[in-house]
């Protein structure tokens, strides 16, 4: 048997878009000898649609989507294997299901509906969707096609330590008499997340003696980026196709020979991200309608790195640099600013706060009369610039992307309606020492648009005299170990201390920020998950609340 695997990139309800999509994908494959085409999951409806599934006319427009998909490719000689939202029975409280078909001659011959719903990090499916409840095996070619929808394959009891569900649905599956196992999935990306994926695959390939098929989505949609990387192993564990990791792609392994097309991935998990971003970033600004993006340009490495994705995502012709000097900018902020953009080749103004802020100073003279300046001010200059980066952007109908890193995010070193001010938070899940990693990886790939001044200066927010960030943070290595420790593995203080060999109290202080600024990163821009554990809709934490890492 010839499979193709469909590596699509859906947009969330751009149904008949969809479906044209995965239509132009069948055609190919048919034209290359393909029996059967398998696509993501929820291919049809682009994945998460989360409370769009609440909508009854979301579930109407996604069946008739399933059924103009079968119509449309009813004359190729090939079965599709495709995902959909379904109508659940009349009798259920939750009215939609996560659905996939096999559809062949312009019919719908199965029906399969995901019974493992995931209500973690970034999933929520069991608020929206009712869970399967049987399963059932489809002959074709001489096999019985064993076919399930991502969450349903992540729960191999003899390769996690900790299941998290009763159910194997692979293993009844397979049990039943299953020949070839089939997995649509929407996994999304993150540090190692696809090593992850192949080993798990590996391991029930070789326990259940059967190939596995894995088509997983491309691209991003809203916080979360889809890196594709699809594959099919033999029932010996060996990988006979792969697909690239973040583009679309269409790969054909032919089962009985063991053979398979191999497209180029990225092996460095480094420069994996950086591809995360540039096709997350890509994807948001044009899936949400708009072309042309603004950054403010501080001549810093955060905002460097993210004027370089810009450029890979979006074309420079389309991306626009603004410095906003105040009164504790250094020339060198406006000259390294300046040199990169002309280096990247996009448009570069300056606009200068300092009047703006100086009438500021006077209007809030009466009232502030009698008071030491302090964060007040600082933060006055951070409003003014964003003030200044929204007026643009209404003008000129660009969307501003913010250029602030995970680890001052996750210590409240921003301010809100101002450096966070925005459409996009690019980097907002990249650690500080991963910016530099990241700006060495865009100046390969971007003929050194980041002047090496910008590597060696130390990092300052410049908003009073002789500022850096070392005055109120510890070094960006000690803080971004504690914060991975504390943010993605849920540490505690005591614990991080006795591992790093660090003071408690500091510990403690770095612990209580990230604690205390939750509600900073509840009005944030949304960003680009890319660690296993991102400040967004996968970590949901009160604001209102009183418990500290005291011990």
């Amino acid at each position: 048997m010839r499979i193709a695997l469909g590596q699509i990139n859906t947009t969330v309800g751009d149904l008949a878009g969809n479906v044209a999509l995965a239509t132009r994908f069948a055609t190919e494959a048919a034209s290359r000898g393909a029996h059967l085409i398998v696509f993501p999951e929820l291919s049809v409806t682009g994945y998460p649609p989360r409370d769009l599934v609440e909508k009854r006319s979301f579930i109407g427009q996604s069946e008739a989507a399933l059924a103009k998909l079968a119509e449309a490719t009813a004359h190729l000689p090939l079965a599709v294997v495709a995902g959909y939202v379904g109508q659940s029975p009349k009798q259920s409280g939750k009215q939609a299901t996560n659905s996939a078909a096999i559809l062949r001659n312009g019919k719908i011959l199965l029906r399969q509906n995901k019974i493992l719903l995931p209500t973690y990090d970034v999933f929520d499916e069991s608020r929206n969707f009712r869970p399967g409840e049987t399963q059932s095996l489809w002959p074709m070619n001489g096999e019985q096609l064993a076919l399930t929808i991502c969450e349903d394959a992540w729960n191999d009891k003899q390769f996690w330590r900790y299941p998290l569900y009763t159910r194997d649905p692979v293993d009844e599956l397979l049990q039943q008499g299953g020949t070839i196992a089939l997995s649509i999935n929407a996994s999304p990306f993150h540090l190692g997340k696809r090593t992850l994926r192949m080993d798990m695959f590996r391991a029930m390939a070789l326990r259940h003696k059967v190939p596995f098929v894995v088509v997983n989505q491309v691209g991003g949609n809203d916080q979360v980026v889809f890196d594709g990387s699809s594959f099919v192993m033999d029932a010996r564990g060996n990988m006979i196709a792969s697909a690239a990791s973040f583009r679309e792609d269409l790969v054909i392994a032919d089962l009985e020979n063991g053979t398979g097309d191999h497209s180029a991935s990225l092996p460095d998990e480094t420069e994996a991200v950086y591809e995360a971003l540039v096709l997350g970033t890509r994807d948001y600004i044009r899936k949400c309608g708009f072309k042309k993006v603004l950054i403010g340009l501080s001549g810093g490495i955060d905002s460097s790195l993210t004027a370089a994705i810009a450029v890979e995502a979006v074309g420079h012709e389309n991306v626009r640099g603004v410095a906003m000097p105040g009164p504790f900018s250094s020339d060198h902020s406006v000259r390294d600013a300046r040199d990169m953009a002309e280096r990247l080749n996009i448009q570069f103004d300056i606009v200068s706060i300092t009047p703006a802020y100086d009438e500021m100073l006077r209007t809030l003279g009466p009232v502030f009369e009698g008071r030491k300046p302090d964060v007040a001010e600082e933060n006055i200059q951070a409003r003014l610039r964003g003030l200044t980066l929204m007026s643009l952007s209404n003008k000129f109908g660009a969307m501003v992307l913010t250029t602030g890193n995970k680890s001052e995010i996750a210590v409240g070193y921003c301010t809100l309606y101002g450096d966070m001010c925005g459409g996009l938070a690019v980097i907002s899940d990249v650690p500080k020492t991963l910016v530099y990693d990241l700006s060495r990886i865009a100046n390969q790939r971007c003929d050194n648009a980041i002047p090496e001044s910008v590597f060696t200066k130390p990092p300052s927010a410049e908003l009073r005299a002789d500022q850096k960030d070392s005055d109120s943070l510890p070094p960006y290595e000690v803080l971004d170990a504690i914060l991975r420790l504390y943010v993605e593995e849920f540490r505690s203080a005591k614990e991080i201390a006795n591992e790093l060999s660090l003071p408690f109290d500091l510990v403690k202080d770095i612990a209580l920020k990230v604690d205390r600024n939750e509600y900073k990163r509840q009005q944030a821009a949304p960003g680009l998950k890319v660690t296993s554990k991102a400040f967004g809709m996968g970590r949901r934490f009160p604001i209102a609340q009183r418990y500290s890492e005291s011990e």
